[in-house]
């Protein structure tokens, strides 16, 4: 959501004591750098706020203050740093309890968290600040435009007067053992329940409730990655050097110095995937495709070192000054394809299993290559022998990638292209026999 917000004020007072949040969130930022996030919230000033989000240490934290007085403090010893996947966070109060330790849970993907760097539980029938008329209430950061988080944000529910468990939510596959979600849980919303987010970026209430939110600030971006099928972005821990940065998402990769390369967070040992992206800045750029575990990777956050291509684990396509069209391995390059222009779209698809690549632009493949029949690859008799990964490289750049969200950074594309795996949602035909590169696509 990075600069997004979401708001709405409550109403009427209802139940103080009793309530549920329920969200699914895929995070993008999560270095120590990066300021507190949160994920819901209402706030007036430093002394009078209420919290659930992730401190920039990476705990998962709720805090309340009232008063100036903390009456409600935990902060988790375990720390989520997971950047590729969904983190399912269920917060669930009842200060009517008696037994102190029974008026919050807190689940993740299921579990309760029963190991806490601070836990202070809120008295018995203490009434928290939820359910306050003439309240507002934040989704996608605390308050007065502070703690914003960066990420995604799926099927957030809120419950007045009811403490569900995570597994309303949810449930443990039986097959693969992994914490799945419950798209239509049975609830009792109560008077300011709400339902937003649910399978598309709809800030309408989707409860019975009405209850609905306005946007904050921000643009609210719908995707395609979801808790059901995670999609590939850049890996935002490949490259520590400051001069290279991702944005929308981990999608938009841009430079400010000397060829610095990003890859992306899911890759494939076998298989046929697509993809595509949107030159925005052309000057020296690269895009291609990596091996992880050799020098490509070893060398993506040092200045001069990644020129896609540059080393024998590396295929690119290069362009310098937006004027040459070349492809290139290690650090080798013949002329290929054409030159391409600012807003230009490129393709590249890769035959895992095959060891072919393809780069095209613009709807059009390359040489009169076909990744559907296999003919004319830029690079072929490739040998894999480690996870391949979509990557890109530049120097005083940008270029913005689409996995199968069916956005170039918040711009979305203007005609789908057809797709016969279903998978993903691209600008282009892609191929027959290829897919994006998410979970659904690698377990094709």
């Amino acid at each position: 959501m990075a600069s997004t917000y979401l708001t709405r004020t409550a109403g009427s007072t209802s139940n103080r004591k009793t309530w549920t949040f329920s969200a699914w969130v895929k995070r993008s930022k999560i270095s120590n750098a990066d300021a507190t996030q949160m994920l819901f919230g209402t706030y007036t000033d430093s002394n009078n706020r209420l919290e659930i989000g992730f401190h920039n240490a990476n705990n998962l934290v709720f805090k309340e203050k009232s008063s100036s007085s903390t009456n409600i403090d935990f902060t988790s010893t375990q720390l989520f740093r997971d950047h590729s996947g969904w983190y399912h966070i269920v917060v669930a109060v009842d200060t009517t309890q008696s037994t102190n330790t029974n008026r919050v849970k807190i689940y993740v993907n299921g579990e309760q968290i029963t190991a806490w760097d601070d836990s202070t539980y809120p008295a018995e029938d203490y009434d928290t600040l939820m359910n306050v008329s003439g309240r507002a209430y934040n989704v996608g950061q605390e308050g007065s435009n502070s703690y914003l988080f960066s990420g995604l944000m799926s099927h957030v529910h809120f419950v007045d007067g009811t403490a569900y468990t995570a597994s309303t939510f949810g449930s443990t596959d039986s097959t693969t053992g992994e914490w799945k979600i419950n798209t239509s849980p049975t609830l009792t919303m109560g008077t300011n329940g709400f339902t937003i987010l649910k399978d598309g970026n709809t800030i309408t209430d989707q409860s019975s409730n009405s209850n609905n939110f306005s946007s904050g600030g921000g643009t609210l971006t719908k995707t395609e990655d979801c808790p059901s099928n995670v999609f590939a972005t850049l890996n935002p821990l490949a490259n520590n050097n400051a001069s290279s940065v991702l944005t929308n998402g981990n999608l938009t990769h841009t430079v400010s110095g000397n060829w610095l390369g990003e890859y992306s967070s899911l890759g494939a040992f076998a298989g046929k995937f697509y993809a595509e992206g949107k030159i925005t800045d052309r000057m020296n750029y690269s895009f291609g495709v990596i091996q992880s575990g050799g020098d490509s990777v070893a060398n993506i956050s040092t200045a001069n070192n990644n020129l896609i291509g540059k080393y024998t684990d590396g295929w690119g396509f290069c362009g310098n000054d937006g004027t040459t069209n070349k492809k290139r391995t290690n650090n080798s390059d013949t002329t290929y394809g054409e030159v391409f222009a600012d807003n230009d779209i490129f393709m590249i698809a890769v035959d895992v299993t095959g060891g072919k690549i393809y780069f095209g632009r613009n709807g059009t493949w390359f040489d009169s290559s076909n990744p559907a029949t296999g003919a004319s690859p830029a690079f072929t008799g490739l040998t894999f022998t480690d996870s391949v990964h979509f990557a890109s490289g530049m120097e005083n750049g940008s270029l913005t990638w689409n996995f199968g969200n069916g956005y170039f950074g918040t711009t979305a594309i203007s005609s789908e292209g057809s797709n016969a795996s279903g998978i993903g949602k691209f600008e282009y035909d892609v191929p027959n026999g290829f897919t994006a590169l998410s979970t659904k696509g690698l377990n094709e």
